[in-house]
């Protein structure tokens, strides 16, 4: 996601002519002889199968940091659980069968835990606290807002909390009072700020300002003097957001790439304003934040389309303990400094929740997501691959190819586009990717222009330009996985999620004759609708938002030729639509409208609803069907 923007479902289109380019040069593209003899077929798993593996996430200690705090699916909805530090079995401490719960935290000082819920997927968050009885209570009741976790205060004795309640456009933060949970008013947002890191005394609280989608400033607000400054002025575009205030509150960390390409670590100092580079790399840094103790300075980097950990103790680097292959993420330092839990993912391994002892050095798995029927040698590995675009661009993208696929024995192919506009397709463990590969099919998981996480130019290089650039790259794609050797060029779709689903569509109204079916998984089919209809507490991005994609009054006839239901009639191959009753960011009528307006052209249309999701699948059960819908639908028409 782009800075600042929450939001996953916004893109743009327009109709080009496929005869306009010509083929596009190729880079890493393989070509197996045609002796190539063909590998061994995997063992094929049933969708009951697959959905057996969980999906967990969150990570807390304890008081006396004997266990650890996560939230898991396995009872077919996410839930709360505990787990002891040295392994055992979780204990369950919420029993949900309706609406998703998000561990949080645990309280510094007793086993009370702090959790979101939303109600449907209508992603209007309220915070919870399990007492020690095991009753819940609401902290932010009320109808129609949405609440957020800030974090603690540093000696335990309260927490922050955002909610929009007093102005359903803006988010002002409150401290709760652990014991009663009364609260104050620390900072009322008048101006539509995005709400970053806390100084550890209360003194400060950092903010953010998008101006688009690509240029973020920061502003300091002194709550003593009641006064909020402008830290960040710079020339050019630029994103400038805040990530950690240092421990002793002196300077604050900010994320910069003004005067670069990538992202880079900068501390500026609140007492004379000077600015210092403390951390860069040769992509993209995502965060970079303290422990609670200070000592230990956690740093992600967005490295072509995985991620890699720096870890500092007292400025001094920390090495990694060695661990099965992937990739460590979503790292929590205990309080103490002694502990750190992080989850373990990789191509053929789900995440996976850990505790390493820096103590003894030792590192316990605590948890096995994997479904214990799927042997993951059957699985396969993701690898980046790059192609040049029709204009010599060079497009990142993560693909993975069955095993069997041979020039003898050539496969279908999916397209897979990711949300956004802004998003990126990373190497982890994708659930609907392993199960496609695994059933015959090649997915790969374009980065088109726009993507985050390759550059600066890469990043805007779609502005003014969804559903053309954008578009072609997608359309490109398809003369790279013809290059494989393995890919039969004439059985090849197209899918994708929010952004994804709205290219999905405009590759269907607008290069027809490109892809052999599509799959739009809740996206945009009509722009003017959807832009009209964003909740009220996206004020703070909405005119960052409609500079990146239209303004629904200035742009209109802009954003009609941009919206696949006004060419809906050009749409003439198989179409499966997925949509989430709930969905507060996709509204469903986009989806009933376009599937209404494609059933009249007479094309094959499958229409799949559920009534109790919103902007994504989180119930088990929907996620099978769902997933069990796509591999059916692409059988149907992608298979001999």
């Amino acid at each position: 996601m782009r800075t600042n923007l929450t939001w996953r479902a916004v893109a743009l289109s327009c109709a080009v002519a496929m005869g306009s380019f010509g083929a596009p040069a190729l880079l890493q593209a393989q070509t197996p002889t045609a002796k190539a003899a063909p590998a061994k077929a995997a063992k094929r798993y049933t969708i009951e199968q697959f959905m057996a593996t969980t999906r967990i996430g969150g990570a807390s200690f304890n008081a006396d940091e004997s266990r650890v705090l996560f939230h898991s699916d396995v009872s077919g909805i996410f839930n709360l659980y505990s787990v002891p530090v040295g392994g055992g079995t979780p204990v369950a401490l919420t029993h949900s069968k309706t609406d998703s719960h998000y561990a949080v935290s645990y309280f510094p000082k007793d086993d009370r835990v702090l959790y979101t819920r939303d109600q449907g997927g209508n992603e209007l968050n309220h915070l919870y606290v399990r007492e020690l009885d095991g009753s819940e209570k609401d902290l932010t009741p009320g109808d129609k807002l949405k609440a957020d976790f800030e974090g603690w205060t540093v000696d335990g004795t309260g927490f922050y909390v955002s909610t929009n309640e007093r102005d359903p456009r803006f988010f002002d933060l409150y401290r709760y009072d652990a014991k009663s949970y009364v609260r104050t008013l620390v900072f009322k947002n008048d101006q539509g700020f995005g709400l970053g890191a806390i100084s550890r005394d209360g003194r400060y609280i950092a903010l953010s300002k998008a101006n688009t989608q690509a240029d973020n400033d920061t502003y300091l607000h002194d709550t003593q003097t009641g006064q909020t400054k402008h830290i960040s002025q710079h020339q050019g575009v630029a994103s400038i957001t805040p990530s950690d205030f240092t421990p002793d509150g002196q300077r604050l960390l900010l994320l910069s790439n003004e005067g670069s390409e990538f992202t880079r670590v900068v501390a500026h100092d609140i007492a004379t304003g000077q600015k210092q580079d403390v951390e860069k790399a040769d992509w993209d840094v995502m965060y970079s934040m303290y422990s609670h103790d200070g000592r230990i300075r956690v740093t992600g980097i967005n490295a072509d389309a995985s991620t890699t950990l720096r870890l500092e103790k007292d400025g001094k680097p920390m090495a990694l303990p060695k661990l099965p292959g992937g990739e460590v993420r979503n790292v929590r330092v205990a309080n103490s400094g002694g502990k750190m839990a992080f989850y373990l993912n990789g191509d053929r391994s789900p995440s996976n929740l850990y505790v390493l002892d820096f103590k003894t050095g030792k590192t316990t798995q605590l948890t096995q997501s994997l479904s214990k029927d799927i042997d993951p040698k059957d699985l396969v590995d993701s690898k980046v691959v790059r192609f040049k675009s029709f204009d010599g661009m060079v497009i990142p993208s993560v693909y993975w190819e069955p095993k069997g696929a041979s020039p003898n024995a050539k496969v279908p192919a999916v397209l897979l586009v990711h949300g956004g506009p802004g998003g990126q397709t990373t190497r982890n463990y994708n659930a609907l990717a392993q199960y496609l590969a695994n059933h015959g099919y090649a997915v790969l998981g374009i980065n088109n222009r726009g993507s985050s996480g390759y550059g600066k130019t890469f990043f805007t290089a779609d502005d003014g330009k969804h559903g053309r650039e954008p578009l072609w790259d997608c359309i490109e794609a398809k003369t790279y996985l013809a290059s494989t050797g393995v890919i039969d060029p004439e059985r090849i779709g197209i899918m994708g999620g929010s952004y994804g689903g709205y290219m999905t569509l405009a590759a269907m109204a607008f290069r027809p004759e490109a892809f052999k079916v599509g799959v739009n998984i809740f996206g945009v089919s009509n722009w003017l609708r959807t832009l009209e209809s964003i909740p009220p507490y996206w004020e703070s991005f909405r005119l960052a938002l409609y500079q990146e994609v239209g303004d629904p009054v200035k742009d209109k006839d802009f954003l009609i030729a941009t919206s696949p239901l006004f060419h809906a009639k050009e749409i003439r191959k198989p179409l499966l639509v997925i949509q989430g009753a709930n969905d507060p960011r996709v509204i469903k009528p986009e989806s009933d409208d376009i599937v209404a307006a494609v059933k009249k052209n007479g094309v094959p249309v499958e229409y799949l609803v559920f009534d109790d999701e919103g902007h994504g699948f989180s119930k088990k059960a929907n996620q099978a069907k769902a997933n069990a819908a796509i591999k059916d639908f692409l059988d149907k028409h992608l298979k001999p």
